[in-house]
């Protein structure tokens, strides 16, 4: 089947938390079940072949299956994902509404991370069938798009070896992580995805164990650079080195 690199992009705006989960879920079944039901009828068609003693030399034409990239920013929140520990989050009840926040347990990989006015939040729904079938290429590829749109504002980030998503001074002491990363992946379907610290209040960073690593900082762009960024600008270029380095075609 010929691939779709056709990919829909929409920008949510300020978005509660769960009304996005909410409705990359749905974005996401949609694709998934799209995939299920294609290969139950090509399984169904090699069968009659087979029962009627013939080869099925062609598989039936299947149904095509879309692609979204979302761009957000949510109301302070905190997620936990699957790999995570309760207790790196740092704050009980009354502290989460004294910070008017919330918190969420939800299926993406990964430890705590922290949402907030000021962050892209990058959801990523696609069928990797139509551009590669490789998770971990599909990281390193989000990581290269959020290295080469800091590239653009004049700063120098990189990978830290052994963790997901973009650091400064990986080498040394004074590492700092700037975008944290976590994915779901079913029938190579993907959700959640990336979250890159622009004009990020950093405080809100304290009273959690980011990601799970407790001696290593939080940046954000605004505090590299000394001043605050034009995060509609952010949005544009990391949007534009995501589809070039996917081969997408924007919609």
């Amino acid at each position: 089947m010929m691939k779709n690199k056709k990919v829909f992009f929409q920008d949510w705006g300020l978005v509660d938390y769960q009304q996005a989960w909410d409705k990359q879920e749905t974005l996401f079944s949609e694709t998934v079940k799209t995939k299920i039901d294609n290969r139950n009828r090509e399984t169904a068609y090699e069968a009659a072949a087979k029962n009627a003693g013939t080869i099925a030399y062609d598989t039936i034409k299947a149904d095509e299956t879309f692609n979204y990239l979302v761009f957000c920013e949510h109301p302070h929140v905190y997620t936990l994902g699957k790999s995570g520990k309760p207790e790196h989050l740092l704050l009980d009840e009354a502290g989460l509404k004294e910070k008017q926040a919330v918190y969420y347990p939800i299926n993406r990989g990964g430890d705590i991370t922290y949402h907030g006015p000021g962050q892209i939040v990058s959801y990523p729904i696609l069928d990797l069938d139509n551009f590669f079938t490789d998770i971990h290429l599909y990281l390193r590829t989000l990581e290269e798009a959020v290295i080469l749109t800091l590239a653009d504002f004049g700063l120098q980030a990189g990978r830290y070896e052994g963790y997901t998503g973009v650091w400064f001074d990986a080498d040394n002491d004074k590492a700092r992580k700037i975008c944290a990363m976590g994915v779901r992946c079913s029938r190579w379907v993907t959700m959640h995805g990336l979250a890159l610290n622009v004009n990020t209040d950093l405080s809100y960073f304290k009273n959690i164990v980011p990601c799970g690593i407790d001696d290593k900082a939080v940046t954000s762009m605004q505090q590299e650079l000394g001043h605050e960024v034009d995060i509609n600008e952010v949005k544009k270029i990391l949007k534009h080195h995501i589809s070039v380095l996917f081969g997408m075609e924007i919609l």
